[in-house]
C-alpha cells in the first residue's frame, strides 16, 4: 500500500534536558560537570516526528506560541516533513516547555509546562480531518476534552485510532474514548490506571484484564521496558521480548514505539510482527541522546533488524 497516512494531535515541547550524576534531594544543591542543551520534544511531536522518519504521510495538529521555541519547532517539523497545515500559533500563551532530569544511567524524571498546548479547539480538530487521516495517534498531554472530541471525529470518519497513554491520571475517563484499535500504556501508566505494577507475569495479566475493564479497545499493548511488550486482545495474549541495547536516554522510547506500531500496523493490520518492528524502533530511540533527535528512520531500523537477524 501507499504510505500511511497519520495524524497526530497533541503536544509540541521546548525540551530543556539538564544531564546529572543523580537528582539532587530535596533542599540540596547539587553541582554537575556534566551539561544541559535544548531539543524539541513533546509527546505529539515525537511521535510526529518518529512517523514522518519512518515514511508515514504524518500530519501533526498542535498549537505553539508566538515566541522563539515556536519558530524554532516549526522549522524543525517542516525539515522532517511534516505537514504545517494544523499548525496554530497561539498569540496569548508560550510554546509549551519540558525540563527533563537525565541521569547517568539514562533514566530520567520530566515536568511540563503546557503553555499553548492546553488552548486546541474544536475547530483545529474539524481543519485536522480535513487530512483524511488512516490512523489517529493520541496521547494525554493535551486537554481531555480535546482527546474525547478528537476520538469521538476519528470514529465518526472511520478513522483508527491508536491512543499512547501518557501521562496517566487516574481518573481518566477511558470508556469516553470510544472504541480504540491500540491503547498502550508503560508500566508507571498501568499502574495509574490499575493500582497494579507490571512488575510480574502475574501483575501483567492481572493489570492488562483491568484495563480491558476500563477501556475500550481492540488490543492493549503494554510497554515493559527492556522486557519488551505484552499484548491482550481480550482473549489470548502473548509478550514479545525486547532487544537488547546500551541505553544512553530512554526520553522519547515509548512515543517512538507507539508511533511505530502505528505506523507498521496501518500498513500491515499484522499486529505480532508490528510489535517487533515497534521493539525495533524503541531499542534504537534509547541509544541515542534527546526526544526527537534520538527517533531513527526506517532504513536504520532495517539495518538493526538486518545486523541483528531479527525476524519481523
Amino acid at each position: 500500500m501507499s504510505a500511511p497516512r497519520i495524524l497526530c494531535i497533541g503536544s509540541a515541547n521546548m525540551d530543556l534536558v539538564m544531564k546529572m550524576e543523580r537528582v539532587p534531594e530535596r533542599g540540596e544543591t547539587l553541582i554537575t560537570g556534566r551539561n544541559y542543551e535544548f531539543i524539541p520534544g513533546g509527546k505529539g511531536a515525537n511521535t510526529a516526528v518518529a512517523a514522518a522518519r519512518l515514511g508515514a504521510d504524518t500530519f501533526f495538529c498542535t498549537r505553539l506560541g508566538n515566541d522563539s521555541n515556536g519558530t524554532v519547532l516549526k522549522n524543525v517539523y517542516m525539515e522532517e516533513g511534516i505537514s504545517q497545515r494544523f499548525i496554530k500559533t497561539d498569540r496569548d500563551n508560550p510554546t509549551g516547555m519540558a525540563g527533563i532530569f537525565l541521569e547517568s544511567d539514562g533514566s530520567n524524571r520530566i515536568v511540563v509546562y503546557p503553555g499553548a498546548n492546553n488552548t486546541l479547539t474544536t475547530d483545529d480538530l474539524e481543519d485536522a480531518f480535513l487530512s483524511y487521516p488512516d490512523a489517529l495517534l493520541m496521547q494525554f498531554e493535551i486537554p481531555e476534552s480535546t482527546i474525547i472530541k478528537a476520538c469521538r471525529m476519528a470514529q465518526k470518519n472511520g478513522v483508527k485510532v491508536f491512543i499512547d497513554a501518557g501521562p496517566a491520571r487516574s481518573d481518566f475517563p477511558l470508556k469516553d474514548l470510544g472504541k480504540l484499535e491500540i491503547f498502550s500504556p508503560n508500566e508507571t501508566e498501568t499502574l495509574a490506571y490499575t493500582g497494579i505494577y507490571p512488575d510480574t507475569m502475574s501483575n501483567v495479566v492481572s493489570a492488562t484484564v483491568k484495563l480491558s475493564v476500563l477501556a475500550n479497545a481492540k488490543y492493549f499493548v503494554l510497554k515493559l521496558g527492556n522486557r519488551g511488550a505484552y499484548i491482550y486482545d481480550g482473549v489470548n495474549a502473548d509478550i514479545i521480548p525486547s532487544y537488547e541495547v546500551d541505553a544512553v536516554d530512554t526520553t522519547a522510547a515509548g512515543d517512538a514505539f507507539t508511533a511505530a506500531l502505528t505506523y507498521e500496523y496501518t500498513k500491515t493490520s499484522d499486529i505480532i510482527h508490528s510489535i517487533k518492528f515497534a521493539n525495533a524502533v524503541g531499542a534504537l530511540t534509547v541509544t541515542k541522546m534527546g526526544a526527537s533527535s534520538s527517533l531513527p528512520t526506517y532504513d536504520e531500523v532495517m539495518s538493526f533488524v538486518h545486523h541483528r537477524q531479527i525476524k519481523l
